[in-house]
């Protein structure tokens, strides 16, 4: 027998050290309620994991980055309902300056009127934005453009949303120009404009029944050519709707599959946590058996 070194109390401390360990780790994973809370405990897992966390987290960019969208086109929707509201109007002014009941003063007062409704559509075309981006046509707007200027508004190119983790996962409008030269009502707005600025004395100036007849159908083409612009912005909208809502499904499975890898299965770790205090406590109870042997020595020196 030797006292110099006490092999089984080693041996004891060397499993009690590994199970203090253990026990650490099991604590560490209950109260953090994740089970790989550093590389060490499952490297593969946390590389797998972490891309997955960062897919989960590139999905719910894309997710705002559509409802985002959906609150822009809404606003461009609802901006072109305004400018429909106002060719109806117009078309139907038109009717009505192009009677025979209608005098020369009642077509300058209607000429009047239209002018200030195509200056308000030209308003809606330049004043409609969205965080300072122009959605129905973009350069300068003037209220009042003439056939002569030459910084007209031009087109608003057409909007590229990425409503997904991927660079290709672009939804796009077309091209909108709402505005007057857009619709190609520059010279019935010049002509309004002229008529509602001169004297119904002046004959040549005077918005003539020829006038209102042939600005009918540029009107007609005009509201065909707007609900071309609403059918594609309310298209855009329903096809990044639904891509948000698959966006919201991918998003659930992505982090369903990281909580399987990463987060820790309590039922699981409590028991654990159980056997290994239970060791823990055994382990104690050996090292104090091991020293005591050494006690035996003293027996043989009596």
């Amino acid at each position: 027998m030797r006292i110099n070194t006490n092999i089984s109390s080693l041996t004891a401390q060397e499993a009690a050290q590994n199970t203090s360990k253990t026990l650490t780790g099991s604590l560490e994973k209950l109260s953090t309620g994740l089970r790989i809370n550093k590389a060490a405990d499952d490297a593969s897992g946390l590389a797998i994991a972490d891309k997955l966390r960062t897919q989960a987290t590139s999905i719910k960019q894309g997710i705002d980055n559509g409802n985002s969208a959906v609150t822009l086109l809404q606003i461009a929707d609802k901006s072109m309902a305004e400018q429909s509201n106002i060719l109806d109007t117009v078309k139907a002014k038109l009717i009505q300056a192009n009677t025979a009941t209608t005098s020369n003063a009642g077509r300058t007062a209607i000429a009047k009127d239209i002018a200030k409704l195509l200056e308000q559509l030209n308003n809606i075309a330049e004043q409609t934005n969205y965080n300072g981006t122009s959605l129905l046509q973009s350069g300068r707007a003037s209220a009042g453009v003439s056939a002569g200027d030459t910084d007209r508004p031009s087109a608003s190119d057409g909007l590229t949303f990425q409503v997904g983790e991927g660079i290709s996962d672009l939804i796009k409008t077309k091209t909108i120009q709402a505005n007057t030269e857009g619709f190609s009502l520059t010279a019935l707005f010049s002509n309004a404009l002229k008529a509602a600025n001169s004297s119904t004395s002046a004959n040549d100036d005077v918005f003539t029944r020829t006038m209102a007849a042939s600005a009918q159908e540029l009107v007609d083409k005009a509201i065909t050519t707007l609900n071309g612009y609403r059918g594609d912005i309310g298209s855009t909208q329903t096809q990044v709707e639904s891509a948000v809502r698959n966006l919201m499904t991918q998003a659930t499975n992505v982090k369903a599959a990281e909580s399987v890898i990463r987060d820790v299965d309590y039922a699981q770790e409590s028991a654990n946590f159980n056997k290994q205090n239970i060791i823990s406590q055994a382990g104690s109870y050996a090292i104090s058996q091991a020293n005591a042997v050494q006690q035996n020595v003293l027996r043989l020196l009596q």
